[in-house]
């Protein structure tokens, strides 16, 4: 399971809106200050919104662990990236004796054709939400 730590900020319309806690990053040593890495990571780390999640009752300012199987991951990833650009390499080849143009429309019909089946098959991930807090 892929795990992180979540607050809830709000709630309304039977979802809670929620933001990570955990910082991105390496964190594994004292010189986090002058480190290139995590300079970078502070530096692409934008402020992202919040994400809706159904969390049951939940209040704002409680912390919750969101998590999420490998499996399922890894399953989405496969519809969602080896499917499109399978499908566009196939059409790209299958119009190639057409010339450049029709590599170029083979692979972006394609792609788009694998981005369609893509939404169309790929099953969410479950979300398992666990609350934060010690019994």
């Amino acid at each position: 399971m892929i795990e992180t730590r979540v607050r809830v900020l709000r709630n309304g319309d039977g979802v809670s809106f929620v933001e990570a806690t955990e910082k991105n990053g390496c964190g594994a040593c004292a010189s986090q200050d002058s480190c290139g890495i995590s300079g970078l990571g502070r530096f692409f780390n934008r402020k992202r919104p919040p994400i809706a999640l159904a969390c049951g009752e939940v209040r704002p300012g409680q912390e919750l662990t969101v998590a999420v199987a490998e499996a399922d991951l890894l399953k989405v990833g496969l519809w969602a990236y080896l499917l499109p650009v399978s499908l566009a390499v196939a059409g790209a080849l299958t119009l190639a004796r057409l010339g450049d143009v029709g590599a170029a429309a083979g692979a972006a019909f394609g792609l788009g054709a694998g981005l369609l089946l893509a939404r169309r098959f790929a099953a969410t991930p479950r979300i398992s939400i666990t609350s934060g807090e010690k019994p």
